[in-house]
């Protein structure tokens, strides 16, 4: 069934068009991948679906009843809540019961009778709630989601929570909801791999749909079904994951290539058949030099422009960046412990491991922003060091988003020279890199956050550095931005360390991973991140291995241990006395009180409104399973000795 219908849809900010004509639906378990460039409208349209963000005209019709929840990349959120709370935000009462339960049994256990009483009615009806809701099941549910996405301490107030981990509660909530429909922006971002490959598997299962925009591609290309492309205010479909995609607009931009081929040839011959004067004396000849003008006249709509990276390369020494056996700690908390390490001149490194082990501590020591506690860094005399951080906060300060984004890149050169020795403006090498005029002549805080961060990268490409340290590059930037950068660092004739959790990242533009492991330690693996997952898999199977083996030489030297102590103890003969009691145990006692048991489980069900004869009931319960208990323990003693 159909959750949102979209016909003709348009949307305008004025000085640039987001939607013309789209049209689309969302049916029940789909599962649809958005993508475009930065800034083509992608989190607009996802703010459109939710009721966020109103559109100009085109209708939406949305399925009576249906449940849509909106992950935004900067979610709201309670300050006040503590984690647990914040995850059932979209969950309705269920965590007020728990915790209505929760106060009931301790207000309880210090009340008078009396008290107690009118708490205890209070309790069977709380009870009766969760129980039919199932919500101890969804408690425990919440605590393995935020566990999988390395959140541990659910009494932890929202307030004090650093974004990314904000945006896993958010996310956590969003997923408990179980919605018809759930739209996610940037879903991925502040996860680190193990936490995005968890929610990747738990993606494919959800059984509702999923509308997403996402720079993961390995996660779109796992998760999605279907693709939808924003592409300069136009939205085309491609039904299948992200690699059908990639096959199906290469295909149709070669078939646009010929096309327009084909029509200039028929254009060119008809030009010159045009220039030899022919007189429209008949019907043909007029009705030709018609079609001639209406050949002319005729547009293609120009395949998407590339982002362009072509800046010189700055010579680099033998000597980039030395780290010989440093430490650093935070309090008791070793982040890194003798670590030694000589950067090469084409290194190509890649730095992993869990949210908040070091990473980013282990990037400012190399660029000497902090200090080692022990050990030292040395910096070749001829490195100059391109740093792109992950916070995109951090990128542009308050007073460069009020300028231009044409002077902000002036700031640093009016003409850049490219590789191959050739000078171009800082307007033409905005263009190359997707910032039409109007958008280079705006205030940079018009600009949308993925722009902003490619506009970064671009200031930061042209002051030609030959070390690159990106610290999460992946970030808010689009696909088609990301397949750029990834061959500029194949070309780049330098050293490069980055920080990313994103699989196909590190894929294609590492050679060494640094994966940082327990007590400060960091170890290096050759090769991408592919190769060290193999690794660590068959490392896996190794350790498991051996604990199986272990365990079946465990068992076989009990089983040799019992036998022997066996073969060594004289068995006792049971007594005329002993048997008699085994039989009493076996045909009275034991079937007798377990009769007496049912008796009175049934009177605690018929008599639950009596507090006073609940209480009674309960207590002769308790006595009654406690002489079962004893007398199966007797029994099963006479056994062994018959």
């Amino acid at each position: 069934m159909t959750i949102i219908t979209i016909q003709s849809l348009k949307k305008d900010f004025g000085i640039k068009e987001i939607l013309k004509d789209a049209s689309f639906s969302i049916d029940d378990n789909d599962k649809v991948g958005l993508i475009g460039v930065n800034g083509s409208g992608k989190s607009t349209l996802l703010k459109i679906l939710s009721g966020l963000e109103p559109y100009d005209s085109g209708e939406m019709v949305v399925k009576s009843g249906a449940k849509i929840i909106y992950l935004p990349q900067q979610p709201e959120i309670e300050p006040n809540n503590t984690v647990l709370e914040q995850v059932f935000a979209y969950s309705g009462e269920q965590m007020q019961w728990i915790k209505e339960y929760e106060d009931l049994s301790h207000h309880i256990a210090h009340a008078d009778s009396v008290t107690q009483e009118k708490l205890l009615d209070k309790l069977a009806k709380v009870t009766e709630k969760i129980n039919a809701a199932n919500a101890w099941d969804a408690e425990t549910n919440a605590k393995i989601i935020l566990d999988k996405l390395g959140i541990s301490d659910f009494d932890a107030k929202m307030g004090d929570l650093s974004g990314g981990y904000r945006k896993r509660v958010a996310l956590a909530s969003a997923l408990m909801a179980e919605p018809d429909l759930l739209l996610m922006d940037e879903p991925t971002n502040h996860l680190d791999a193990e936490s995005v490959q968890w929610l990747q598997e738990y993606m494919q299962k959800f059984s509702g749909a999923i509308f997403l925009i996402t720079h993961d591609r390995y996660f779109l290309d796992q998760v999605t079904t279907r693709i939808l492309e924003i592409d300069r205010a136009d939205m085309y479909g491609y039904a299948g994951n992200y690699s059908y995609y990639l096959e199906k607009k290469a295909l149709a931009e070669e078939s646009v290539a010929s096309s327009q081929r084909k029509h200039q040839g028929v254009l060119r011959r008809e030009l010159e058949w045009l220039k030899k004067g022919p007189k429209a004396r008949s019907t043909k000849q007029k009705a030709r030099i018609d079609r001639v003008y209406d050949l002319k006249d005729k547009e293609f709509k120009q395949t998407q422009s590339k982002v362009e990276i072509d800046t010189p390369s700055r010579r680099i020494g033998k000597k980039v960046i030395e780290l010989h056996n440093i430490s650093k700690s935070f309090g008791d908390r070793t982040i890194i412990k003798d670590f030694t390490y000589e950067f090469a001149p084409d290194d190509r490194v890649g730095i992993i491991g869990g949210n908040g082990v070091g990473k980013s501590t282990l990037m400012n020591l190399i660029m000497t922003k902090i200090e080692p506690d022990k050990g030292k860094v040395e910096i070749g005399s001829t490195i100059h060091i391109g740093y792109f951080d992950q916070h995109s906060d951090d990128l542009i300060t308050a007073a460069q988003n009020e300028q231009r984004a044409i002077e902000y890149i002036k700031d640093v050169a009016t003409y850049i020279e490219t590789s191959d020795g050739s000078q171009i403006s800082a307007s033409q090498l905005l263009e190359r890199f997707l910032f039409t005029p109007n958008q280079q002549y705006s205030p940079i805080a018009k600009l949308s956050g993925g722009e902003k961060r490619r506009l970064f990268l671009l200031r930061m490409l042209i002051s030609n550095p030959n070390v690159l340290i990106l610290d999460e590059p992946t970030n808010d930037l689009d696909v088609q931005t990301l397949a750029v950068l990834e061959e500029y660092i194949e070309s780049f004739k330098g050293c490069v360390v980055i920080v990313s959790h994103d699989r196909y990242f590190l894929d294609r533009t590492v050679e060494t991973i640094f994966a940082f492991e327990s007590n400060g330690n960091l170890r290096q693996y050759p090769g991408n991140y592919s190769v060290y997952l193999d690794y660590k898999k068959k490392q896996e199977k190794k350790l498991q291995e051996e604990k199986t083996a272990n365990s079946k030489i465990t068992k076989q030297v009990k089983n040799i241990e019992e036998k022997e102590s066996k073969s060594s103890t004289t068995i006792r003969k049971m007594s005329t006395y002993q048997r008699r009691e085994l039989e009493k145990l076996e045909n009275k006692i034991i079937p007798d009180l377990e009769s007496k048991k049912v008796d009175v489980e049934s009177k605690l069900h018929s008599n639950s409104d009596d507090y006073e004869k609940l209480h009674q009931l309960t207590q002769e319960l308790a006595k009654i399973n406690e002489n079962i208990d004893k007398a199966t323990a007797k029994w099963m003693e006479l056994s062994e000795l018959s």
